[in-house]
């Protein structure tokens, strides 16, 4: 029977016999003995092979194990306070399962090597953790909504229609007409909670933006909602709850983890101590102007510059409410208390993580949409059957979309989104 590495450390297992069966992370020889750490999904551990402890093949083998040789041995914890977590093993058998060939990934690499070889680089240290933490982080989307009574709810992935705006569309060739990647559920779960009521997913998305920042990827995940009987309130605190819900979750379960990032944990901690500030767009400019001296025209949108800047001044998360009508989607509605106000929002992550949650109300208004429609250049008989849920029953309703590798990004205090996850999607990556 095997134990993992990280079974060791959680129970102390001192004096116990154990077996083990992974990769070698590092190996180095001295004389009559053998030094390897390593590793498996749950952690690191020292491993000391002696000449005169184990037989003639275990030597040969524990000499012969190059790093990423697959490989299982048996042997005795103890202490060693040298050792990385305090322990390791002593072993008294080694058996070789895949001697590795030397290995591509050390110390310095660029960017882009890493990004070619992402296929053996998912093996560091880093990369495991990170996307551990994105594990806990999707589990927890589905605790939330699942413990609050919403239903999982998947669309479709092709879809006949834009829902984000046609310059950002991905054309594909679906038998023998044009279809396209989509751009969120949203336009399908506004049909299903007139049947579902509160709905929630967790799927892929596509947006074909020319875009080679730190913070964009073509083909993401989001996590959307959608409820009948909400209003822009009621919405704005689902998102505050579900953020915090999240963070709470991956410091239960990830602290040390996030550590070894470089992350400040005491930070997370202090950005959900405190309810999440709701700030409307003109405050907003406001405060660029008062207190960085920054002049934004009203009815531009806030640029990733802008949004740095104002988090400046907040320490946790904050909501930006009502922005311009004018640069929003055409089924954001007007704010009937001032026409150029939309009823909508975004989520900004402090430190400088920008926008990670965008919702609004959605409008009922079949004019106003076709409208917007036509504002965005669309043909209104593509929409016919979104204007339907209209026709028959309409009630208000809202939603939002929680973009998961931007979540992840924040939480782990990435430079970049490329590593929130397994093989990214930009507009100069696309293998391996």
């Amino acid at each position: 029977m095997f134990t993992d590495i990280g079974t060791i450390f959680a129970k102390k297992m001192e004096g116990t016999e154990v077996s083990l069966r992974g990769w070698a992370h590092r190996h180095r020889t001295s004389g009559k003995m053998v030094f390897v750490t390593m590793r498996d999904s749950t952690g690191i551990i020292q491993l000391a092979v002696k000449q005169d402890k184990v037989d003639e093949k275990s030597w040969k083998d524990a000499n012969d194990t190059y790093v990423e040789s697959s490989f299982m041995v048996k042997g005795n914890v103890v202490k060693d306070e040298r050792a990385p977590g305090g322990y390791e093993l002593q072993a008294t058998n080694f058996e070789l399962v895949s001697k590795g060939e030397p290995f591509p990934v050390a110390k310095d690499l660029s960017e882009e090597y890493l990004l070619d070889i992402r296929h053996l680089w998912l093996r560091s240290q880093k990369l495991t953790k990170i996307l551990q933490i994105r594990s806990t982080v999707i589990a927890g989307i589905h605790e939330f909504f699942q413990k609050r009574g919403y239903t999982l709810f998947d669309p479709p992935i092709f879809t006949p229609n834009a829902c984000e705006g046609g310059s950002t569309l991905f054309e594909v060739q679906y038998f023998d007409r044009k279809m396209y990647l989509t751009q969120s559920w949203q336009l399908y779960a506004e049909a299903a909670i007139f049947s579902l009521g509160k709905i929630y997913d967790v799927a892929p998305t596509f947006r074909a933006e020319k875009s080679k920042t730190s913070r964009h990827l073509a083909e993401f995940w989001m996590a959307e909602m959608e409820a009948p009987w909400m209003n822009l309130d009621d919405v704005v605190q689902v998102a505050k709850d579900e953020v915090k819900f999240l963070v709470e979750k991956v410091l239960e379960k990830h602290e040390e983890d996030l550590k070894f990032l470089g992350r400040d944990v005491e930070k997370l901690r202090k950005a959900i101590s405190k309810p999440f500030p709701t700030v409307k767009y003109s405050e907003v400019l406001k405060i660029l102007e008062e207190k960085e001296q920054m002049q934004v025209e009203w009815g531009k949108d806030l640029r990733t510059v802008e949004e740095e800047r104002i988090m400046n001044h907040f320490e946790t998360p904050i909501v930006v409410t009502h922005y311009p009508k004018e640069i929003m989607a055409f089924y954001k509605p007007v704010d009937p208390k001032n026409k150029k106000e939309a009823l909508c929002f975004d989520m900004l992550a402090p430190e400088g993580f920008g926008e990670i949650v965008g919702g609004s109300q959605r409008s009922i208004d079949i004019k106003e949409i076709e409208e917007g429609l036509k504002k965005e250049g669309e043909k209104i008989e593509k929409y016919q059957w979104y204007l339907d849920l209209r026709k028959y029953g309409s009630v208000p309703h809202s939603g939002y979309g929680l973009g998961v590798e931007r979540v992840v990004r924040w939480i782990c205090g990435s430079d970049n989104i490329k590593d929130t996850i397994a093989f990214p999607r930009t507009m100069a990556r696309f293998e391996p």
